[in-house]
């Protein structure tokens, strides 16, 4: 067990954690959430002992492993692959130390070989005997391939990097695991491998993430920051959110007779339960939900921005047209022979193995940078809205929020007056002192707010979307991915938010070195097609 005994924790006026207690229980994996700067990662730092809290204690199992997944890339710059993992798993190195050192030194007596036989047995119940080799299984799971596993770290790539040390993390089965964004950096491919590991996980994980795919996936529990507490309810993050939102306008609804609610309530409780038993995580969470009770069901205090593009006018019968295009970087062919229509109703979702791919043809069909060959035609009756994936230029004059957002007032507005523009901006959650704020100096969240909100002034019937959910919080993704649903115009998007992919596109186009793959199926279908699969070998080889 691992359990938080009235943690508290403030810098200066600011209290992150007030009086915390919470219990964490074998066999469960708790979904840590919150909103950005609500102490979610800090919250693991305090558990790992990285951080001390001001007050209260942490406690864990005796005899217990506790593992955290580390994000400084260069700490272990001078270690070869294998051997970051294998440090992991801190007692099993230490002992392989002490034996060898026994063995290595000329003077050592018969007591010390004796010590030595003692440190074997312990070094084989650890798993000593097999751990390269289980090492090296993670790996190639994680898909680091066998030629880096003797390279050095420093002389890896970044991306692999990441995997090394989600490896680390994995390693020799810890009691607890702690990790903090596991999915940043992996594919979809190693990112399906992740869920069915932790699926399968029997010890206790804790686990921050902004892919509500990966939490609904693993999770058999929420834990929630809020308020400078937490609180842990049961199920994945869809029924928290689902379950919180109906709670909110049960509440709301004072017409509604308390039976009346109360069935709701049960009726919403018994179709999670349900389709628990479709999830990889079944037994537990079906087991959970059918012993909880209304009384656990609480409203979220979060606040939603609210996210609606309002096209101006409909898309006409010429959307996009696309014609062999192609395009590489420093003699890497990004993609090539792209050729497509785009039609009405349809929202698309683009994809490759090589994310500056589809980062390049936004980047094109925007203007913003020239194709190798091919073209490109926009219908006279577009008119589009583009989040790119890098903003900074955007922002390098430092003015207030109001003036920032008053540059991209479109010509068919002629009334942008204060209250107009604080109204963008208030859906997108700036009020208050919030608007004297210089635009040098926000956080990226922050930027992509206004950068949505600078898209909802264009009145947009199509909308480029290169990784959207990028710095957001989860309340921001959920607005942000509801107002894409419900969006009547042409939605062009990319994302690494699996659940983003699945609820808005109707098609999807693969870009290639060898040209794409395009399938009118959602991201689900498109992922388990059989014929698909084969292609994407055929055209990444």
């Amino acid at each position: 067990m691992l359990s938080a005994r009235n943690i508290t924790l403030a810098y200066g006026k600011r209290v992150l954690f007030d009086e915390v207690n919470i219990n964490f229980l074998k066999g469960n994996c708790y979904g840590v959430i919150g909103a950005n700067g609500a102490g979610k990662s800090t919250f693991l730092k305090i558990l790992s002992g990285e951080i001390e809290p001001n007050k209260g204690s942490v406690e864990i199992g005796k005899g217990e492993r506790m593992s955290f997944l580390k994000q400084n890339q260069f700490e272990f710059d001078e270690e070869t692959v294998l051997n970051t993992v294998l440090m992991g798993h801190k007692e099993m190195m230490a002992v392989m130390q002490k034996k060898d050192a026994i063995y290595m030194n000329p003077d050592a007596t018969e007591d010390d070989y004796m010590k030595a036989s003692e440190l074997e047995a312990e070094f084989g119940e650890m798993g000593g005997y097999t751990a390269e080799s289980d090492a090296g299984s993670i790996l190639g799971d994680l898909g680091v391939k066998e030629e880096y596993h003797q390279s050095l770290m420093k002389d890896i790539p970044s991306n692999m990097k990441v995997r090394v040390l989600l490896a680390q993390a994995l390693f020799g089965n810890p009691d607890i695991l702690l990790l903090d964004e596991p999915t940043n950096g992996l594919d979809i491919e190693t990112i399906g491998w992740l869920e069915n590991f932790l699926a399968d996980y029997e010890n206790i994980v804790l686990v921050v993430s902004h892919d509500r795919h990966f939490l609904d996936t693993v999770c058999t529990h929420v834990a929630d920051v809020d308020r400078a507490k937490i609180k842990v309810f049961t199920g994945n993050y869809t029924f928290w959110y689902e379950s919180s939102q109906l709670m909110a306008r049960q509440i709301n609804d004072k017409n509604k007779k308390n039976e009346e609610k109360r069935q709701a309530l049960l009726d919403f409780i018994a179709r999670f339960s349900a389709n628990a038993s479709k999830s990889k995580q079944a037994t537990s969470r079906k087991k959970a939900l059918e012993k909880l009770t209304i009384e656990e069901i609480e409203p979220s205090n979060r606040k939603y921005p609210g996210i609606i593009f309002q096209p101006l006018r409909e898309v006409g019968n010429q959307i996009l047209n696309v014609e062999n295009l192609s395009k590489s970087v420093d003699g890497r062919k990004l993609f090539e022979k792209v050729s497509f229509s785009v039609n009405k109703g349809e929202k698309i979702a683009f994809l490759s193995k090589d994310p500056l791919a589809v980062t390049s043809f936004f980047e094109i069909i925007n203007d913003n940078a020239n194709a190798d060959g091919g073209k490109f035609e926009w219908g006279t009756t577009i008119t589009k809205a583009y989040l790119p994936l890098e903003n900074n230029e955007f922002f390098n004059e430092g003015l207030g929020l109001m003036d920032w957002l008053r540059q991209y007032v479109p010509p068919h507005i002629t009334d942008a007056d204060e209250p107009f523009l604080r109204g963008f901006l208030g859906k997108m959650l700036f009020s208050g002192d919030d608007i004297a704020k210089k635009t040098n100096v926000l956080s990226g969240g922050e930027k992509v707010r206004c950068m949505v909100s600078r898209m909802m002034l264009q009145n947009p019937n199509l909308i480029l979307l290169d990784q959207p959910t990028n710095h957001l919080d989860l309340e921001s993704i959920q607005s942000f991915n509801e107002g894409c649903q419900t969006f009547p115009g042409i939605v062009l998007l990319t994302s690494h938010d699996h659940t983003f992919m699945q609820t808005v596109a109707n098609r999807i186009i693969e870009l290639t070195p060898k040209g794409i793959i395009d399938r009118l199926m959602t991201f689900d279908e498109y992922m388990e097609d059989k014929r698909v699969k084969e292609l994407r070998e055929e055209m990444y080889s």
